[in-house]
Formats: structure tokens, sequence, C-alpha cells
């Protein structure tokens, strides 16, 4: 259903949890449960993907996002006279 909002359920007291599976059949108990479990799953699972995010992060920028600099900097540095193509024929 499109444009449907979500009613927020408040959190029952362990009481009236008890009070209302006591009404409830067993499947309907069970399809609770299961709803409860995926919201703490997602919930979680959006906090573990933040933090490894995070840390990834903080890798990157400890690590210099991968330039080197100073006296003794590896890596490839652009030479212009080795790439230079006079020898080609254009036409």
């Amino acid at each position: 259903m499109v444009g449907v909002a979500k009613r927020k359920r408040r959190k029952m007291t362990p009481r009236e949890r008890e009070q209302q599976q006591a009404k409830m059949m067993p499947r309907e108990i069970a399809q609770q449960q299961a709803e409860q479990a995926m919201e703490q799953f997602i919930l979680w699972s959006k906090r573990a993907c933040m933090w490894i995010g995070i840390g990834l992060l903080m890798v990157v920028v400890a690590c210099n996002n991968g330039v080197e600099t100073g006296p003794s900097a590896t890596g490839s540095k652009y030479n212009g006279e080795q790439y230079n193509p006079s020898n080609l024929k254009v036409k």
C-alpha cells in the first residue's frame, strides 16, 4: 500500500506482553517474535555497517590516502621525455 504510514508501537511491559500472548494463537506469537527479531537484525546490521565504514575511513586517512610524500617516496612519477611519442608517424 502506497502512502500508508506505519504506526509506531510503544514498548510493552513484560506483564502486558504476557497478557496479550495469553489471548493469541501460537501462529500470531511466532509472527510477533519474527517481526521483533527482524527489527533487531536490521538495527544491528546498520550499526555494524556504520562502524565498519568509520573504521575503513580512519585507515584511509591514517595511510595519507595512499599518497607518498617526502624524499624517499617511491612509486610512479611521470617522465615526459620517456613517454614522448616522437617516433610515431602522424598523418
